[in-house]
């Protein structure tokens, strides 16, 4: 028996109980967690902007080490420092065979048929996006198990597996920042500062941070950003003043709010890029006219798991981390333990702090 978090039910308190896991069977790991960070995604879901099974165990973004592999499992081995990869490709769907291995029709189809988790009275418990690591120990499919590059700390490599390949690849990938170009980035909490530092690694000059918040300014500013506004109906109009009144070359909206996304877009150049991390809800509409989509000939693009390949990104990754260009430390506002994990999603809501991190 392993203590874990279990959501009973779609917008209920979790509760801190034990359950029960098996022995790993064939082409499935057992990993004892180090650290797991509290996500918006896992907020989403137990709140129900994004669907799950219930009653599940939450948490998506860990590392820990393996404990025992089944059958067939040759790519780690028990005493492995590993990441949790929660969306692993298929690699012969659609998404995949064009290599955007991020959109992969089947990457949260492995989970369903694992069940290895179960209450202390017998239901089957749902590894909420694959890997259900909100969980002293979890078992999880081989494929969604990474090896830990070397020279990295196990507990803050946890921040790996989601808000720094999601932060890092809105930047490299989805909008493909250039040296000397300007950023704007919204919301600043642990994709937001991955964000931040990521503009900061791509060569970016001005990197406006924008946050409800004003405490979170020495946060933002420590991850790379030159210049903080507090949001408000005036943001567009202050990020513009900023950038010789152009706007932004590229805006990063990690919020997933429709308002927020239209300041964005808003605070963006003619002919800018601006892209949406943020997970938002069905009801937050975001309108535009005819006329200025073409007046303004901006691009606005949706970003997936920062459009990544965890298992070609990764490296890259630790070697920014070993130079020094990517702390990952610098993410985390507070550490916690897993009865904590109700207060982090509260603090969420509220936009106080960056990352909290469960520290097993």
């Amino acid at each position: 028996m392993v203590r874990a978090a279990v959501l009973p039910a779609v917008g209920a308190p979790l509760e801190i109980a034990e359950i029960d896991l098996p022995d790993p069977g064939p082409g499935q790991v057992r990993i004892r967690l180090a650290a797991a960070g509290v996500c918006h995604s896992d907020l989403s879901l137990s709140n129900g902007t994004m669907r799950v099974p219930v009653p599940a165990v939450l948490g998506h973004e860990g590392a820990g080490t393996v404990v025992a592999v089944g059958e067939g499992v040759t790519h780690v081995s028990p005493g492995a420092p590993v990441i949790l990869n929660w969306a692993p490709s298929c690699g012969t769907c659609h998404a995949c065979t064009l290599g955007e291995v991020w959109l992969c029709a089947n990457a949260l189809n492995g989970a369903a048929d694992v069940y290895a988790h179960r209450s202390s009275d017998g239901r089957d418990l749902h590894p909420g996006l694959n890997v259900a690591a909100f969980a002293e120990e979890t078992v999880v499919s081989a494929s969604c198990v990474l090896p830990l590059p070397e020279g990295i700390p196990l507990t803050d490599a946890a921040l790996l597996g989601c808000a720094v390949l999601t932060g890092y690849g809105a930047i490299h990938h989805s909008a493909r920042v250039r040296e000397g170009e300007t950023v704007a980035v919204f919301g600043v909490g642990g994709v937001g500062l991955s964000t931040l530092q990521s503009a900061r690694i791509a060569g970016a000059t001005t990197i406006v941070a924008v946050d409800v918040s004003p405490e979170k300014e020495e946060l933002a500013r420590a991850a790379g950003a030159t210049d903080y506004v507090v949001a408000s109906e005036n943001t567009a109009r202050e990020i513009r003043a900023l950038t010789g009144k152009q706007g932004v070359d590229v805006a990063v909206e990690c919020v997933g709010r429709a308002v927020t996304i239209r300041t964005a877009w808003e605070s963006t150049r003619r002919g800018g890029r601006t892209t949406v991390v943020g997970i938002g809800g069905k009801d937050q509409q975001v309108t535009f006219n005819a006329l200025e989509l073409f007046h303004w000939g901006r691009t606005l693009s949706g970003c997936v798991y920062g459009n990544s390949d965890p298992a070609k990104d990764l490296p890259v990754l630790a070697e920014h981390v070993r130079a020094g260009r990517l702390d990952l430390g610098a993410l985390v506002t507070e550490r916690i333990a897993l009865e904590g994990i109700p207060a982090a999603f509260d603090n969420m809501v509220a936009g106080k702090g960056g990352r909290a991190l469960v520290i097993f």
